[in-house]
């Protein structure tokens, strides 16, 4: 029997295990991957979400969210509600899926919401629940501006989106106190002399 995997790379086995798998793991599959009881892959499927890392629990096992695994950005954007269809549709008409809208308020702290938009037809039923009046965009408690993790197939593409973003004058600065806050994601904003 080989050696037990140290948490860190048995983690890293995990996410490997999930991102190549074609259908919901188990505990007990993963645990067998690992050589570690299920309940060691519980408590390391509990980190890993505590990390950010998208894993979801279904009734066939574990599934890795298939948006973590391609290139990310965080876009600062600042704009009306009125121009939210055009943002989105910008950024999904150049291959961008918008995984989430966070502000970063400085009473509140960080909010965010999953919206999970990846077509027109998202933007298009997201507006709609927007302008149904029983909600308002999240980007409303800091004055419009706010921030997406935005997804792409390459690097190239999400390139092309944070230059269309700022072309529409969507792009917001951002703040030494926004970067300090969001180390280690690197916000894109607009130049701050522009």
């Amino acid at each position: 029997m080989s050696a037990v995997v140290p948490g860190e790379l048995r983690r890293e086995k995990i996410l490997a295990t999930l991102s190549a798998a074609e259908a919901p793991l188990s505990g007990s599959a993963l645990g067998r991957a690992c050589e570690v009881s299920r309940q060691v892959v519980v408590q390391d499927i509990a980190l890993l979400r505590t990390q950010g890392w998208p894993i979801h629990s279904t009734n066939r096992g574990y599934v890795l969210e298939r948006e973590a695994t391609r290139p990310s950005r965080l876009i600062k954007c600042h704009h009306t509600v009125e121009q939210t269809p055009e943002e989105l549709n910008t950024i999904v008409d150049l291959g961008g899926h918008v995984r989430d809208v966070l502000v970063n308020h400085r009473v509140y702290g960080r909010l965010s919401c999953e919206l999970g938009i990846a077509s027109r037809r998202d933007v298009a039923n997201y507006m709609t629940q927007i302008r149904s009046g029983k909600s308002s965009p999240l980007m409303l408690i800091t004055s419009g501006y706010h921030f997406h993790h935005v997804t792409a197939d390459c690097e190239e593409a999400l390139d092309e989106v944070v230059r269309a973003l700022g072309e529409r004058g969507f792009l917001a600065p951002v703040s030494d106190y926004e970067r300090g806050e969001f180390a280690g994601e690197n916000p894109t904003g607009a130049n701050p002399r522009e």
